[in-house]
C-alpha cells in the first residue's frame, strides 16, 4: 500500500491556534500532501494559516453555530454527532489527530483508521473533577448537568475507540491513559518539536525562567511561592493569563521575581537561551516548552509526572539534562532549585541539546510513517 495508490483523510478536533496539536497536523500534511483535511471547526486567522500548506478543511455544523468562534468549547456536547456527520467513505486511510472527538469519525471495514491521540478527552476522564472546579461547574444544577454530559461523553468515547484500527500516543504517559480508558495498546510516538528554531547557548546568566499561559493547572503560583523563599535567586516569568493577578499578589515585595507578561518569540527565545535553568511545574501530556529549553542548551527543573518525566534525564542518569521533583508544592520546587545549584556542574548545554534532538520533526515523520506502514501491512493481510 503506497503513497501513490491510496487516498488519505486527515481529521482533527478544531483549528483555532497554532499549538502542539496543530504542529502534528502540519507534519501529517507534509507526509501526506495529497490528503484532504477535516475539522470540527476552523477559525485560524488568514495570516497564521501557513502550517496548513494550502489545505482548506471541511468543517461541521459547529462552524456556523452562534458565537462558535470564541466559545466553540461550549458546544462540546454536540461535537460527537458533528464529527460523525463527516463523510469519509471515499478514503482508504483515515488519520485522526485527537484530544477530544476526532477519533470518533465513522469508517468502514475496508478503511484503515489510525489515530494519534494527544489524550483521551481530558474533561471527561481523570481530569473531570479538576475541569469542573476550574470552570465553576462543580456544584448546583449546572454541575449536575455538566456531570451528566461528561458521563455521556465517556460512553461515546469508549465506544468509538472500537472504530480505531491502530493507536499512537504522544507519550508513554498517554499510552497508559489509553490503556486505562479504552483497554487498547498504543505505540508511543513523541510529537514534533521545532528544535531548529532554537540554538544552543553556552553562556548562561544568573536567573531562572518559567513561561506558559498563566492558567491554574500550569502551577506557576507554586514556582513564584518557591522563589519568595529564595531572595538570592532571580525568577523571570513570561506569559499572561487569568492567573496574573494572583501572581502579582504573591510576588509583591519580592524584587527577585520579575513578571514580564507576554513577550514576542524572539524575546522568549533569547531569555530561554540565557537562563541558568527552565522551571516547569505542570503535569502535561507531553510538554513542548521543556524540550525547547533543552534545545537551547538550558537544563530543566520539572515535575516528575506526565511527559516531562520522559523528556528530561534526571540526576540518576549518566548525562542529566535536569532535576525532577516528585510533588507539586513550593517546598519541593525550592528543594529542586537548591539541588540544581549544588550539582550545576553536571549539566552540559551540548547534552541538553542532544537530548532535545530526538523530538525533532524529522524523527516524528520517520516514526509515524513506519507506524502507518506497519499498521497497513497488518490490516490488509486480513482474510
Amino acid at each position: 500500500m503506497g503513497q501513490t495508490n491510496y487516498s488519505v483523510a486527515v481529521v482533527c478536533d478544531w483549528l483555532t491556534v497554532y499549538a502542539g496539536a496543530e504542529r502534528v497536523i502540519e507534519q501529517l500534511l507534509v507526509l501526506y500532501p495529497a490528503a484532504d483535511l477535516f475539522s470540527v471547526c476552523d477559525f485560524i486567522p488568514d495570516e497564521e494559516r501557513g502550517f496548513l500548506q494550502g489545505h482548506n478543511p471541511q468543517t461541521t455544523f459547529i462552524q456556523k453555530l452562534p458565537g462558535a468562534r470564541k466559545r466553540y468549547r461550549s458546544y462540546l456536547p454536540f461535537m460527537p454527532i458533528a464529527i460523525e456527520q463527516l463523510d469519509l467513505s471515499g478514503y482508504d486511510l483515515v488519520i485522526s489527530s485527537s484530544h477530544a472527538v476526532a477519533k470518533g469519525v465513522l469508517t468502514g471495514p475496508d478503511q484503515l483508521h489510525v489515530s494519534y491521540v494527544h489524550s483521551p478527552i481530558r474533561y471527561a476522564w481523570d481530569l473531570q473533577h479538576q475541569y469542573l472546579r476550574e470552570s465553576g461547574m462543580d456544584r448546583g444544577l449546572k454541575g449536575m448537568l455538566a456531570r451528566y454530559c461528561l458521563h455521556r461523553m465517556r460512553l461515546w468515547d469508549t465506544r468509538t475507540a472500537n472504530g480505531v484500527d491502530a493507536f499512537a500516543a504522544n507519550s508513554n504517559y498517554i499510552r497508559r491513559r489509553i490503556a486505562k480508558a479504552y483497554r487498547r495498546e498504543a505505540t508511543c510516538i513523541y510529537p514534533p518539536v521545532d528544535v531548529s528554531a532554537f540554538s544552543q547557548c553556552n553562556d548562561k546568566d544568573d536567573y531562572f525562567l518559567t513561561t506558559s499561559r498563566l492558567a491554574p493547572y500550569k502551577r506557576i503560583d507554586l514556582i513564584v511561592q518557591a522563589f519568595t523563599k529564595m531572595p538570592d535567586k532571580t525568577l523571570k516569568v513570561i506569559g499572561d493569563g487569568p492567573e496574573m493577578p494572583k501572581l502579582k499578589h504573591l510576588a509583591a515585595g519580592h524584587s527577585n521575581i520579575e513578571l514580564l507578561g507576554y513577550q514576542p518569540f524572539e524575546v522568549l527565545r533569547t531569555t530561554m537561551q540565557s537562563a541558568r535553568a527552565f522551571i516547569f511545574a505542570a503535569e502535561e501530556d507531553f510538554g513542548i516548552v521543556p524540550v525547547e529549553a533543552q534545545a537551547c542548551g538550558t537544563p530543566v527543573i520539572a515535575y516528575n509526572r506526565g511527559g516531562t518525566a520522559e523528556t528530561i534525564r534526571g540526576l540518576d542518569t549518566d548525562a542529566p539534562t535536569g532535576v525532577l521533583f516528585d510533588t507539586q508544592s513550593a517546598a519541593c520546587i525550592q528543594g529542586a532549585v537548591e539541588m540544581f545549584d549544588s550539582d550545576s556542574e553536571q549539566f552540559k548545554p551540548d547534552v541538553c541539546r542532544e537530548n532535545a534532538l530526538q523530538f525533532s520533526a524529522d524523527v516524528f515523520q520517520e516514526r509515524f510513517k513506519q507506524f502507518v506502514d506497519e499498521a497497513a501491512a497488518t490490516f490488509y493481510q486480513r482474510p
